[in-house]
């Protein structure tokens, strides 16, 4: 009789576990729809990724500008 009624008494730790866990999912969905298809806040809009070619060139000019900067500080 111990045997069954400490089973029954896991069983329901355990429904009881699953009801907090759906809980916690349920409130996870509703937030996740809140914040959109995204899933950012803000204008919905996705990030914008460059290629290696393109951050090679803005690096290249960025260069080209600190290296006026310097020759312009060296000068005076």
């Amino acid at each position: 009789m111990t045997i069954l009624r400490s089973i029954r008494y896991e069983q329901g730790k355990i429904k009881r576990e699953i009801s907090k866990l759906e809980a916690q999912l349920t409130a996870l969905d509703k937030a996740a729809a809140a914040l959109g298809p995204g899933g950012e806040v803000g204008n919905g809009r996705r990030k914008r990724r460059l290629s290696r070619a393109a951050r090679a060139k803005m690096a290249a000019a960025q260069r080209r500008r600190w290296a006026k900067v310097r020759a312009a500080k060296k000068g005076t």
